[in-house]
C-alpha cells in the first residue's frame, strides 16, 4: 500500500512537472509568434532612422543650398586649391569645367577660327578705358574738346568691330558647316560668339587659345 501511494504521488508530481513544461512552451511559442511581422532589412531600417527622401529641388538656388550642405565640410586652403583646378582646367579647355556656351566641338572650332586671327574687335576694352579717361579729363579741363573727338573715334571704331565680327562670325559659320555638315549650326549665334571672344584681351579669353595669330586652322 505505501508503495502504491508513493507511485500515485510521484505520478502526481511529474503531471504537475508535465503540465508547467506545456504551459511555459505554449507560452514560449505565443511570445514567438507574436512578432507578426518579418525582421526589416538594414537598408529600411536606416532609412527609417534618416527619416523621408526630401523633395528634388524646385530652383537652382535651391540645388546649390543643397549641395553645399552635402557637400563635405573643407579648410579654406583646400578650398581655395579646389578653386585653382578648376580655374585651370577650364582655362585648359577641359570639357567637364566649361561653361554651357562654350562647350562642343563646334564653339573649339570657332574659337581656333577667331584666335588664329589679329582683328580690331581686341581694341575694344582698351577703346573702353580710353572713353573713361576722355570723361574724368574733359571734368578737370572743362575748355579742351577731348571727349567729343574721342567719343567720334570710338563710334567709328565700334562700327568697323561691327562689321568685322558679322564677317569673321560668317567665315567661321561656313568653316564649321563644312567640318561638321551633321550639325545643326546657327549663323547669329556664332556672330555674337565671335564678338564676345574677339572683343576680350587675347591672355583674357577663356579657355585659352589653343592656336597663335596667323596659324592656318584646316575646316
Amino acid at each position: 500500500m505505501r508503495f502504491l501511494r508513493r507511485n500515485s504521488a510521484d505520478d502526481a508530481a511529474s503531471a504537475e512537472t508535465g503540465a508547467v513544461d506545456v504551459d511555459s512552451g505554449a507560452e514560449a511559442k505565443a511570445h514567438t509568434s507574436g512578432k507578426g511581422r518579418p525582421t526589416p532589412k538594414r537598408r529600411e531600417a536606416e532609412g527609417r532612422r534618416r527619416g523621408p527622401v526630401p523633395p528634388p529641388p524646385r530652383t537652382q538656388r535651391e540645388a546649390m543650398k543643397r549641395s553645399r550642405e552635402l557637400r563635405p565640410k573643407m579648410t579654406r586652403e583646400e578650398r581655395s586649391s579646389e578653386q585653382r583646378e578648376r580655374r585651370e582646367r577650364m582655362m585648359a579647355g577641359d570639357e567637364r569645367y566649361l561653361m554651357p556656351k562654350d562647350r562642343g566641338p563646334v564653339k573649339a572650332f570657332v574659337r581656333d577660327v577667331i584666335d588664329s586671327r589679329r582683328n580690331l574687335m581686341g581694341l575694344f576694352m582698351p577703346m573702353a578705358i580710353l572713353v573713361l579717361a576722355s570723361y574724368f579729363l574733359q571734368l578737370t579741363v572743362p575748355t579742351l574738346p577731348v571727349q567729343e573727338y574721342v567719343m567720334l573715334a570710338c563710334l567709328v571704331f565700334l562700327l568697323a568691330m561691327v562689321v568685322e565680327a558679322i564677317m569673321l562670325g560668317r567665315l567661321a559659320t561656313r568653316l564649321a558647316r563644312t567640318k561638321f555638315p551633321k550639325e545643326s549650326i546657327g549663323t547669329a549665334s556664332i556672330i555674337w560668339y565671335t564678338f564676345t571672344r574677339a572683343s576680350q584681351v587675347r591672355k583674357l579669353r577663356v579657355p585659352r587659345p589653343r592656336v597663335r595669330p596667323g596659324e592656318t586652322v584646316e575646316a
